[in-house]
């Protein structure tokens, strides 16, 4: 019997990298850290990466690593154009940097992509062609599956509807955590903590919250016609606040016929960073 392959995830995020060892569907070892506050230099998250996956690799033979970033990037070139809340950071050959330390393949994507791949292969997209992956946090990414493969473009930037002008901004400004900062004065998770206990203005936050994110939905819908949006990220922790209003705000889309056959999935797959970050390994053999 072949024995499966194994590869390297890595999920490099604003304030942290999370590094696991993928084999078949599972993760079966991480490393985690927060990234180093007041960075003098480039090297000292580069050194954090490459520490966490030595221990991570371990005694194991690896196949090759995948990195999800925020931020565009150069993916056949390795080159991360800047990360945010790592200043430090730009044009960062991180790719060349990890395929000499490691002697592997080394794939690059934006992390909103990894997390669209991920579901793909492992999760809520398992089987479906078609679809969008939204990853809602501090910020709006999204990634799409069409056809059955992730839609790549230059620099890993297409699909973000996060930036489509929307009432006074952008939708990014509305279906993510800025919009507790700014219309409330407050973040997700404070904002939660109230709700569960009743309070009645941070339940309206989320039900507001709701009707912005189902407009986003429906530019989408508009847009490209998926068969489902799979929603990720830290908002997620929140869903049931704002659920019905989400719901309740894309009844109104103009084609009834999209809607029969479309569906919002929340996910709920674990490690769905590290995992998705490892798919580009797999989705580099596709």
């Amino acid at each position: 019997m072949a024995k499966s392959k194994k590869f390297i995830g890595i999920d490099l995020g604003g304030t942290k990298v999370n590094v696991g060892l993928v084999e078949g569907d599972k993760v079966i070892e991480t490393e985690y850290a927060k990234l180093p506050q007041n960075q003098k230099s480039e090297s000292e998250v580069i050194d954090l990466i490459v520490d966490l996956t030595k221990s991570v690799i371990s005694r194991n033979n690896i196949d090759g690593i995948g990195i999800g970033v925020p931020s565009i990037l150069d993916r056949k070139k390795g080159i991360i154009y800047e990360v945010q809340n790592i200043p430090l950071w730009n044009e960062v050959p991180l790719g060349n940097i990890l395929a000499k330390e490691f002697d592997v393949p080394i794939y690059m994507n934006n992390d909103a992509n990894c997390f669209a791949l991920g579901e793909y292969y492992f999760g809520a997209g398992q089987g479906c062609e078609h679809f969008v992956g939204l990853t809602l946090g501090t910020g709006m990414g999204s990634g799409i599956i069409t056809n059955g493969r992730l839609l790549n473009d230059a620099n890993c930037g297409s699909g973000e509807f996060g930036m489509i002008p929307y009432k006074e901004g952008v939708l990014e400004d509305y279906c993510s955590g800025k919009f507790f900062k700014r219309h409330y004065n407050s973040n997700g998770e404070e904002l939660l903590y109230l709700a569960k206990k009743g309070d009645v203005k941070s339940i309206e936050a989320f039900e507001q919250f709701g009707i912005h994110l189902g407009n986003a939905i429906k530019i989408i819908l508009y847009a490209i016609d998926p068969e489902k949006i799979i929603i990720g990220g830290s908002i997620l922790n929140s869903a049931s606040f704002f659920k019905k209003s989400l719901e309740n705000s894309i009844q109104n889309f103009g084609y009834k016929k999209v809607l029969e056959n479309f569906e919002i999935k929340y996910s709920n797959t674990p490690n769905i960073a590290v995992l998705g970050a490892a798919s580009l390994c797999l989705e580099s053999k596709n």
